[in-house]
């Protein structure tokens, strides 16, 4: 099997999965009666970028494919994220992915009704359909991820469109120059209309590693005008910094911080070398 089957036999069997939610939540509540309650949700806080040039997303997950179980104490989603916010994260992002990730969809729930409207949580997920956008703004969040590499242009340009019926930013994530040509051209076309942050995941797809040095051969290739997140791969104020000076403007640390034994310093940490180089 090539690299490139086996990454998109990887994203395909998570976008079965994510649809396969779909259609289960979908029988329980119709698409016009979550829409409604989405509509009707009070709205979520904005996204707020610092005039340093540099700002941190921090995740909330139970378990990485690549590294196995990260919150073995089964510590309370909205405790974390109550911290990360304390550290001064520009947003918090939560796994709600279940097979790979030990992610749900309550623990959106619980981690937005913890922020008490100081910062917006983002749902990461294999998102595939709007349905997937109203569940999240029911659950208080301000914005999504969408995976490029394991969507049609019209799957897409879908999710984009329900992102600005609701006023949710979108993290567009791209693994290489054809997904971030893609992500320009989003750019170009909902910039107006949404906001739009662009990131690298540096990720090998087949294994789930990291891969040394991704982040920094893709930055020639980040679109302009847009902040763009480094993502995967961030565990030191070292890191933060060099990436800054590759020309990324915001990063999204998991791993690291849920291993970290003092999150709220980590967090820091990354903060002030990221912005000691903006």
């Amino acid at each position: 099997m090539s690299a490139q089957s086996a990454s998109v036999d990887f994203l395909q069997a998570m976008a079965q999965s994510s649809r396969e939610r779909v259609t289960r939540a979908r029988a329980k509540l119709t698409d016009g009666e979550l829409k409604a309650q989405a509509l009707a949700t009070a709205a979520a806080p904005a996204l707020k970028l610092s005039s340093s040039g540099f700002d941190l997303i921090a995740e909330v997950k139970r378990r990485s494919p690549a590294v196995g179980q990260l919150d073995s104490r089964g510590e309370e989603v909205g405790a974390r994220a109550n911290d990360y916010a304390l550290a001064g994260a520009a947003a918090i992002s939560v796994l709600t992915e279940p097979t790979r990730f030990d992610g749900e969809l309550s623990h959106l729930h619980e981690v937005t009704a913890a922020l008490k409207g100081r910062v917006p949580a983002m749902r990461k997920d294999f998102l595939v359909d709007p349905y997937q956008l109203y569940e999240a703004r029911v659950a208080g969040a301000g914005g999504v991820l969408v995976i490029l590499r394991m969507l049609a242009a019209a799957q897409a340009a879908a999710l984009l469109e329900t992102a600005a019926e609701l006023r949710l930013f979108v993290l567009l994530e791209a693994f290489d120059e054809a997904d971030l040509k893609l992500a320009a051209s989003l750019v170009r076309d909902y910039g107006a209309r949404l906001k739009l942050l662009v990131g690298v995941n540096c990720r090998d797809l087949r294994t789930l590693q990291v891969v040394p040095g991704r982040l920094e051969t893709l930055a020639p290739s980040l679109p302009r005008g847009v902040p763009c997140v480094a993502e995967s791969g961030v565990e030191s104020a070292a890191d933060a910094a060099r990436l800054v000076r590759a020309g990324y403007q915001m990063a999204l640390v998991g791993s690291a911080l849920m291993r970290a034994g003092d999150r709220i310093g980590l967090a820091r940490e990354l903060l002030i070398a990221g912005r000691q180089c903006g």
